[in-house]
């Protein structure tokens, strides 16, 4: 298992490393703000699959692969950014399933599927993410210990400290909604989340 002094490093250390604003935390506040804290879920938990697989990467030595083999790693960062530029582009326009309209109307919700390919294609392809987990996890692990609990444990500790910034995120996209559609600015709304949603693309393709 891993020892308390770890513990009490490595918990503050990814914490912070969580909280700082980066592409997920962007994306779940831009789809707090566009389709609510509860739809945005289905992106978190895309996104949280996505971190745990680049964690356990990093320590077993899976990142080598991925270093080996560009061309995937380049498809799923232009291939993910792009999309996410395409819906920034189509909420600016005040179009799309993800816009917020100023009267409710009986629109099909963006798939849940959809949303979690978001979520882990972004969290898969963010080369900063990578960058973290292979220079901050690997010194947390004991390699004259058993791998696997250790794994359990910080992974977990990882993932919970994602979920609660996440979900702070979101929830602050969700506040700032509700303080402008109270002054009927819906389309500048819609230009916010737009903005924000073609600048995570931006930073995901070219990062």
């Amino acid at each position: 298992m891993v020892e308390l002094s770890v513990l009490l490093v490595f918990i503050p250390t990814f914490f912070l490393v969580s909280i700082t604003p980066g592409m997920c935390m962007t994306l779940a506040m831009t789809m707090g703000m566009t389709i609510g804290v509860r739809r945005t879920l289905w992106m978190m938990w895309g996104e949280l699959l996505g971190v745990g697989l680049v964690s356990v990467a990093a320590v077993i030595g899976v990142a080598a692969i991925m270093l080996n083999y560009p061309s995937l790693f380049l498809l799923l960062k232009y291939g993910g950014g792009g999309y996410l530029v395409w819906l920034g582009i189509q909420m600016w326009r005040s179009r799309g399933k993800m816009v917020i309209r100023e009267q409710v109307e009986e629109l099909p919700p963006v798939p849940g599927r959809v949303l979690f390919m978001q979520g882990f294609v972004t969290a898969i392809a963010n080369p900063k993410g990578w960058a973290f987990m292979i220079s901050l996890l690997p010194p947390f692990v004991n390699s004259q210990a058993e791998l696997l609990p250790q794994l359990m444990v910080l992974v977990g500790i990882i993932l919970c400290s994602e979920f609660i910034c996440m979900l702070g995120y979101a929830s602050g996209g969700r506040q700032l909604r509700r303080f402008l559609q109270k002054s009927g600015n819906v389309r500048l709304l819609n230009r916010i989340a737009g903005s924000l949603m073609i600048g995570v693309g931006v930073w995901l393709a070219s990062g």
